[in-house]
């Protein structure tokens, strides 16, 4: 098994090196310190399984794991973090494993095995990537979690996405095609630069000079629909009453 370990503290990093020198079937391929460097490292070298530290300076490990999960070949995930809090927004973002600080031996071999297991059965076909149930946005030096239930909508501009949910809208750095490939299931695209959710769709309407408008719930407002794909949106949306 392929190993990028991604850690800010070269301290942290060395550690699990030693860990893993004397297991015969894993080899380390690289180091990362940070969030960012851990995408391009993923990109640079497809490793089979990144070992991601959470709290990390500018993109942290939960943003990188989101960002790595959206590749279109994404090694699996194990979070090495000193802080248990971040567990369940870390199994949101589809983590392989965590382990807490400090980590022994035989639980980083352990969880490395169950991770081996999931990257070959996704390989045999056997497993189908599964959507995240929450999308993680940066809120000034903090992370923001909104669930995907509460968001109404993905419009796209320029090289950010603004994601509009219940309690307002906030940016995402992500691509529409990764998000549209991800949440296929529940949310549709009515523009090259939108997608929106079907739970929160209201109405299709067509104004006099053939335009289509997307009528959103919950104050979500209205969204231009282009004629294109009108047909495929309120088939989606009649399936859905």
């Amino acid at each position: 098994m392929r190993i990028l370990i991604t850690d800010d503290e070269a301290p942290a990093r060395e550690r699990l090196r030693r860990l893993l020198a004397d297991v015969a079937w894993v080899e380390v391929v690289g180091e990362a310190a940070s969030g960012e460097e851990a995408l391009a490292r993923t990109r640079d070298l497809e490793p089979d399984i990144v070992l991601m530290d959470v709290r990390m300076p500018g993109m942290d490990g939960l943003e990188a794991a989101q960002r790595i999960a959206s590749l279109p070949e994404p090694p699996a995930v194990i979070f090495v973090t000193a802080h248990e809090e971040h567990a369940l927004a870390a199994f949101d973002s589809n983590a392989a494993g965590y382990l807490l600080k400090p980590v022994r031996a035989e639980k980083l071999v352990a969880a490395i095995e169950r991770a081996q297991r999931l990257t070959r059965a996704q390989a045999a076909g056997a497993a189908a990537p599964v959507a995240r149930r929450q999308i993680t946005v940066r809120l000034r030096d903090q992370l923001r979690l909104i669930p995907v239930e509460d968001v109404l909508s993905f419009v796209a501009d320029q090289k950010y996405v603004t994601v509009r949910h219940l309690q307002g809208e906030d940016l995402l750095d992500e691509s529409l095609k990764a998000l549209e490939d991800e949440f296929a299931a529940e949310f549709v695209r009515i523009h090259r630069n939108a997608l929106v959710a079907i739970r929160h769709l209201e109405a299709l309407e067509r104004g006099q000079d053939g335009q289509y408008t997307a009528v959103l719930r919950h104050g979500g407002g209205r969204l231009p629909v282009s004629r294109r794909l009108a047909g495929e949106v309120l088939r989606r949306l009649r399936t859905a009453a």
